[in-house]
Parts: structure tokens; C-alpha cells; sequence
């Protein structure tokens, strides 16, 4: 496909938009990996990450979005009631039937003429959320839309997924460019029905494809959505500051950034997977905390998000002055990161709710 082709394909809103606050939330407990390992294989040893994230007792989706969701609007400076939606994405939403995004929106003190409401897409749906945000703020049916993207992942006893799925997420308010901490200037999506991860309604913990999670799942996605955005505008990895790819472990995005033609530097700012393991629908987002956290006026991002299913969402952003006034006005996403309690197994059982007691 040729470059102009690519262009036609990218999506930029009529009314520019950017990100005028975001927020972060981690919980502070850490269950290590060779904790999971001593229970599971006799023995601590290495696994695909350090540590993960857990949510505590009185942890879950809504109360760690409403978390993220106040640092937001203590970055952005704005009132909640400016706000004109509040959409929560997640796969761990704590109802079936029940939104998240209307408790989220009335513990902010958002107004009650506002879109509430929740997203699903496996791991992209946060982005899936902030696309929509940027829809609605570019189309002018609204001058300020919060996405969030937040989950408290489970994964089988003894499975894989158990040394990631971790808990955790950040939130985003998009608004006019104006008054953006950093401009949104593309953006792209990629989807095809690739069923490398799902869950049946009650079952409670999700199924995996083994390998296939990686090929042609997580890596033809992400390849396909960066390559896109990148040729679209004429773009290429030396052209930006930082990069950040869906983290389910540290090996993917390291080596989709590879294939890409990044470079360790430009990744390693938002790879938390390592420290905080996978955050589902929060794991990109978070990673885009904690890049703005640190970025200068001038740096442009690349963010490619996954999801399961299968889809990537990319976006590229670049920084603006605003940016450096913000900062210290919530907490920092290294701050939560810093903030940790170790547990054993059987707390994480425990808090994870992981024995059927009824």
C-alpha cells in the first residue's frame, strides 16, 4: 500500500484535540514472581516478570478509576462538571450488568448531563475509550471526555497468566488542542477476528492460545497499526522521543520495538510490565503516564495499545510547554510504583478472591 494510500487511512479529528490531565493508579501491594513459582513448581525461579501489582480488598475497577480519574482532574485544573463523559474500559468491570462509568462519574463530582458508560476490548479497551473521547471532543459535542482504562486481571492458578495479570490503570482527559499538555495528531486502528484469548459469560478466569498469542496475534497487530500511522504521516522511529507498546510481558514490546527499528532508549521510560506486570486495559495507558511524566515540549510519542479478539489502536502525540506547569500537581506514576507492600501467596489468594467460599 502506498504512502498516500496509508494517509487516507488516519484518523485526525476536524477540531484538534490533546490530552489536557491525566492520572495513574497502581495499588501498592506486589505478589513476586518466584513467590507464584514456589507454589506452583516447588521452587523460586525467574519468571516473565519480576513482580505484579495487586489490588487490595477494597480494590477494584471503579474505586482504582475514580483513583486515576481525580489525578486527572488535578492535572488538568479543570472542574468535573466541565467534564461531558466519562467512559470506563476494562475486561474486570465488577458487574455484569452494571455500569462502571456511572458510580466513577458521580464520585468525581461529574454532572449528571453527561455519557457514562463502559467499554470492552480486552486489553485496548481503555484506547478504545480514548478514540471515542477524541471523537467526541473533535466533533465538538463536547469541549472535555474522560477515558479510562483500568482492570484487576485475574489469571488461572497455575497458569501463565498468573505471573502477569496484575492490577492497575490510568485515566485521560481529552480536550481542545489549545489547552492541551500534549496534542493528539493521529490516529489509527487495526482489527481482525483473531481469537487468541477469551471468556465465556461465567467462567471466571480466561482461556489462551498458547503461542498463537504471539503470532499472528500481539505482533501482527501492533506491526500492522505502528507501520500504518508511521507511513500514513510520513513518520519513521527517528522521529520520535519515546515509544510505548502493549506490555503483557517484557519480551513483546522489547521485541516488536526490535522489528519496529527502536531503539531500548525510546521504550524503556514506559515498559512497567517488568516492575508492575500486565495491567490489561491499563497497560499501554499507564505506560503513557509515566512518559509524560518525564517528557519534554517537543517530544513526539508513539503509543500502539493490544487487544485480544484482535486490535491494536495508535496514536501518535507530541508534547507541549503546559505539560512542565502540570507537573507535581498529582502523584507521578513512579510514585505508585515506589509505593509497595510485598505479599505472599496466600494473601494474594486471599485478596484475589480466589477460593470459592459459596
Amino acid at each position: 500500500m502506498s504512502e498516500q494510500m496509508h494517509e487516507g487511512l488516519i484518523n485526525k479529528p476536524a477540531r484538534p484535540v490533546g490530552i489536557v490531565g491525566y492520572g495513574a493508579y497502581v495499588p501498592r501491594y506486589r505478589l513476586p514472581g518466584t513467590e507464584i513459582s514456589r507454589i506452583w513448581m516447588g521452587e523460586p525461579s525467574p519468571g516473565p516478570v519480576k513482580e505484579k501489582a495487586v489490588a487490595g480488598l477494597d480494590e477494584d475497577v471503579i474505586t482504582m478509576s475514580i483513583e486515576a480519574a481525580r489525578n486527572a482532574l488535578a492535572r488538568a485544573g479543570i472542574d468535573a462538571k466541565l467534564l461531558r463523559a466519562v467512559w470506563v474500559g476494562s475486561e474486570s468491570h465488577p458487574y455484569a450488568v452494571k455500569p462502571s462509568g456511572t458510580v466513577v462519574a458521580e464520585a468525581i463530582g461529574a454532572s449528571t448531563h453527561i455519557q457514562a458508560g463502559d467499554w470492552e476490548f480486552a486489553c485496548k479497551a481503555g484506547t478504545e475509550a480514548f478514540v471515542a473521547g477524541m471523537g467526541l471532543v473533535g466533533s465538538q459535542m463536547g469541549d472535555y471526555a474522560m477515558a479510562i482504562g483500568v482492570d484487576t486481571a485475574q489469571g488461572k492458578p497455575g497458569d501463565a497468566l498468573e505471573y502477569t495479570a496484575s492490577s492497575g490503570g490510568a485515566a485521560f482527559i481529552i480536550g481542545p488542542a489549545e489547552e492541551s499538555l500534549a496534542t493528539i495528531d493521529a490516529q489509527y486502528s487495526y482489527v481482525t477476528d483473531t481469537p487468541d484469548f477469551w471468556r465465556r459469560a461465567h467462567q471466571i478466569y480466561p482461556e489462551h492460545g498458547q503461542r498463537f498469542t504471539g503470532e499472528p496475534a500481539y505482533f501482527h497487530h501492533i506491526l500492522s497499526a505502528a507501520n500504518t500511522i508511521m507511513q500514513g504521516t510520513g513518520m519513521s522511529p527517528a522521529d520520535f522521543a519515546y515509544a510505548i507498546f502493549h506490555q503483557p510481558n517484557e519480551k513483546f514490546p522489547s521485541q516488536v520495538a526490535r522489528q519496529l527499528g527502536f531503539k531500548s532508549d525510546q521504550i524503556k521510560q514506559g515498559l512497567l510490565s517488568p516492575v508492575i506486570g500486565n495491567t490489561y486495559a491499563g497497560s499501554s495507558l499507564l505506560g503513557l503516564t509515566a512518559v509524560l511524566d518525564v517528557a519534554s515540549p517537543g517530544d513526539r510519542i508513539l503509543l500502539t495499545s493490544y487487544g485480544s479478539g484482535a486490535g491494536s489502536d495508535a496514536f501518535i502525540f507530541t508534547v507541549h510547554e503546559a505539560l512542565l506547569a502540570r507537573r507535581g500537581t498529582a502523584l507521578s506514576t513512579q510514585d505508585y510504583i515506589n509505593r509497595r507492600t510485598e505479599i505472599d501467596y496466600a494473601t494474594y489468594v486471599r485478596f484475589r478472591n480466589k477460593l470459592a467460599m459459596r
